[in-house]
């Protein structure tokens, strides 16, 4: 099902490049001293469109399954669930996968499901909070060739672009990029430079982004409504984490499991912008935040004494503060008559949190 799909996209690439060179063709051929230039131009293309079969075909083949168990005690298993199901892309030869991050949050037990369901067990090499991405190593030789990085700036709104997953879940479909912009979770995560495509992937979960020469642009994370942005009419589209971030920060995750931006302040707490303010939704069990009394439906209006109106605004306030250990003043607003109040967190480095395996 996956290669039939396969197919289809590149004849539709065919078609894409076939209506762009029509034009010269068609302009050259009345002209008999034009013939060899349209000759050239029509060789160029079938050149062209045969070196996108060949690159779309191993991007294709790069993306596997992956599969997870956390350990037993971890925190994540009462959102993500305990077994987790996603993908990733093999990047480099030696074996090491790329995907998105929470599939392999906590996870004891990971394996690499290829397209023949063979399954590859795998370590656990680097969980980044900053950015979203994990990275996992195979245990045994995947006998594919890995994708190239491509560049994730230079995605033009116009080109076709692939969206695959891999393992029991496999699917392939075409995209667009409908949108470039900073991506603010609940989750205390922001990102300045999430790419949103449409239509929506439903296996999107460490799905691979790929441009029409193979190259990898990005790691599915999310389905979301809005992947036009606010001001635009509902689009179901995905949000993904463009790989351009990874490449800074590659040599540093597969050394230490993190990159430095992952250690900040962390308060254990879930929020929503709400009409330009911040909005408690919910709070970590033991989390910080908790313990310093915050509530549920709490307005969050200023961090250290600067005033937050918005989620990206409250987590680049929270980081910009020297340490993760340390205290945070939080002024809220609570109740139906919006008492004032200010309460004091005693942050932490959310990464010590985390219930580790052997190996990262």
């Amino acid at each position: 099902m996956k290669q039939a799909a396969l197919d289809r996209w590149i004849k539709i690439l065919g078609v894409a490049g076939a209506l762009a060179f029509a034009s010269t063709v068609q302009a050259a051929r009345p002209h008999t001293r034009d013939a060899p230039v349209a000759d050239r131009a029509a060789a160029s293309a079938a050149a062209e469109f045969q070196a996108h079969q060949v690159a779309m075909r191993r991007a294709n083949a790069a993306v596997v399954g992956i599969e997870t168990m956390a350990v037993e005690d971890a925190r994540s298993i009462e959102n993500l669930g305990r077994e987790r199901q996603g993908s990733g892309v093999l990047i480099n030869a030696d074996g090491l996968v790329l995907t998105i991050g929470y599939l392999i949050l906590e996870a004891d037990h990971v394996d690499l499901v290829l397209a023949d369901s063979k399954r590859v067990p795998a370590r656990v090499v680097a969980y980044d909070l900053a950015t979203g991405f994990g990275l996992v190593q195979a245990l045994a030789p995947l006998g594919l060739l890995p994708a190239p990085l491509g560049v994730s700036a230079a995605v033009a709104s116009d080109e076709p672009l692939m969206v695959a997953s891999g393992g029991g879940d496999a699917e392939l479909s075409l995209a667009r990029m409908v949108s470039r912009r900073p991506y603010s979770g609940f989750w205390e995560y922001h990102i300045d430079s999430a790419l949103f495509t449409a239509p929506a992937h439903e296996h999107h979960s460490g799905a691979g982004l790929f441009n029409a020469d193979g190259e990898l642009l990005g790691i599915g994370s999310l389905v979301v409504r809005d992947a036009g942005g606010r001001s635009a009419p509902a689009l179901l589209g995905n949000m993904f984490v463009p790989v351009d971030l990874l490449k800074p920060i590659l040599a540093e995750l597969t050394a230490r499991g993190a990159s430095q931006g992952s250690t900040r302040a962390w308060l254990g707490i879930n929020c929503v912008e709400d009409e330009g303010r911040v909005r408690v939704l919910r709070l970590t069990a033991d989390g910080p935040a908790g313990d310093a009394g915050l509530r549920p439906a709490d307005t969050i209006v200023a961090v250290d004494g600067v005033a937050v109106a918005d989620l990206a605004s409250f987590y680049k306030t929270l980081w910009q503060g020297e340490g993760a250990d340390r205290d945070v003043t939080i002024d809220v607003l609570r109740g139906v008559g919006q008492q004032p109040l200010r309460l004091q967190v005693h942050a932490i480095d959310r990464m010590r949190t985390l219930s580790r395996p052997a190996g990262i």
